[in-house]
C-alpha cells in the first residue's frame, strides 16, 4: 500500500494558537453587524492570511479542523458569520435573501478593508501580518464566495449582469466541494432556490486555485453527479490543481467540524488528507515553503487508496 500522506507531508511542526471571537465590524446597509474570528500562530512574522468563507448555515465557529490546522501550519486564518447563517436566521420574505451571495463577498471585502483593526484586536498579533498574501478559501457555498474573489463571475439573478467582483488583494483560491456550472445540468430544486447557480462562467479565474472534491459527492443541486464539483478546476484558467478524494462526500470525511452531525461519510483519514494538503499547498501559492507541495504531488500522483492530486 502506498504511503499515507499523514506521515509523507508532515509539514511544519505545529506551533500554538489564539483565536479572538466575536470581532464585530459595523457595516452599513448589511443590516447585521458583521461578525469575525481571527485565530492565529503565536509565533512568527511575516504570516500570510486565509480568508475562510463557510457553507450555507454555518458561521465562524464552523471547520475547526481546517482552521486549527491551517494556523498552527502558520496562517492567520480569518472567518465571518454571514447573513445565511442558521444564527442570523433571516426569514423567507428577508429582502436580502436574493443578494445572499453578494452579501458575502462584500463581508469578505470588508474585513480586507478593515485588516489592520482586526490584527490590532488579536492580543500580540499586531505587526506581525503580511498583508500581501491573502488567500481565500471556502466550502459548498463558501467556494463560490472564494471563488468570486479570484473572477468567478456569477450572473446576478435580478440584474441579469455579471460583474467582475473578483480583489487584487488576494493572490489564490482554495475551493472544496464547490458548485459547478449552471444550466440545464441543475435540478428545479437548485434553479429555484439556489438562482445564484444558475449562470456561473470560470472562464475568467487566472489566479492559482486548488480544488478539492469529493468523488462520491452526488448534491442534488445537479444531473451531473460528483463530477459537477470539478467544474472549478477544469473551467478555469491559470495555474490550477484538482484534489481528488476518494470515497468523499460533501463534507470530505467531516471538515466542517469536529464530531459534527451532518457529515455524511466520517472518516478520519480523509480529513487529515484535505489537511495535509490543502497545508502545503497554502505554503506552497505563499511562497512559504514547497517541500511538502512537491511531496504531496509525488505521494497522490497514482494509486493513493485516499486520493488523487493533479496539476495544470
Amino acid at each position: 500500500m502506498p504511503t499515507s500522506p499523514t506521515t509523507a507531508l508532515t509539514g511544519p511542526a505545529p506551533t500554538a494558537t489564539v483565536s479572538v471571537k466575536p470581532l464585530a465590524l459595523s457595516t452599513p446597509g448589511r443590516g447585521e453587524d458583521l461578525h469575525v474570528r481571527v485565530t492565529a500562530p503565536t509565533t512568527g512574522t511575516n504570516l500570510p492570511v486565509v480568508l475562510f468563507a463557510h457553507g450555507f448555515g454555518s458561521d465562524l465557529d464552523g471547520y475547526a479542523p481546517l482552521v486549527d490546522h491551517w494556523a498552527s501550519g502558520g496562517f492567520v486564518v480569518i472567518q465571518a458569520t454571514h447573513l445565511d447563517s442558521q444564527r442570523i436566521a433571516l426569514s423567507a420574505h428577508d429582502p436580502r435573501r436574493p443578494q445572499i451571495w453578494r452579501h458575502r463577498v462584500q463581508d469578505m471585502r470588508h474585513i480586507l478593508d478593515e485588516l489592520t483593526a482586526l490584527e490590532a484586536s488579536v492580543p500580540g498579533l499586531q505587526g506581525r501580518v503580511d498583508h500581501s498574501r491573502i488567500v481565500a478559501a471556502g466550502h459548498s457555498f463558501g467556494g463560490q464566495t472564494a471563488g468570486i474573489l479570484v473572477g468567478l463571475r456569477v450572473t446576478d439573478p435580478q440584474t441579469g449582469a455579471a460583474e467582475d467582483l473578483s480583489d487584487s488583494r488576494i493572490m489564490a483560491g482554495v475551493q472544496l466541494a464547490t458548485a459547478g456550472k449552471g444550466g440545464d445540468e441543475l435540478t428545479p430544486f437548485a434553479y429555484e432556490n439556489l438562482p445564484w447557480l444558475r449562470d456561473q462562467d470560470f472562464s475568467q479565474i487566472t489566479a492559482p486555485c486548488l480544488v478539492v472534491a469529493g468523488d462520491k459527492d452526488d448534491l442534488p443541486l445537479s444531473t451531473r453527479g460528483p463530477a459537477w464539483t470539478t467544474d472549478p478546476y477544469t473551467l478555469a484558467h491559470g495555474d490550477k490543481s484538482l484534489l481528488t478524494v476518494h470515497g468523499g462526500e460533501h463534507f470530505l470525511g467531516g471538515i466542517s467540524g469536529y464530531r459534527s452531525a451532518e457529515t455524511t461519510d466520517e472518516n478520519p483519514d480523509r480529513v487529515a488528507l484535505v489537511q495535509q494538503v490543502t497545508l502545503a499547498y497554502l505554503r506552497h501559492i505563499t511562497g512559504t515553503d514547497h517541500t511538502d507541495w512537491n511531496n504531496a504531488r509525488a505521494v497522490l500522483a497514482d494509486g493513493h487508496p485516499l486520493g488523487h492530486l493533479a496539476c495544470k
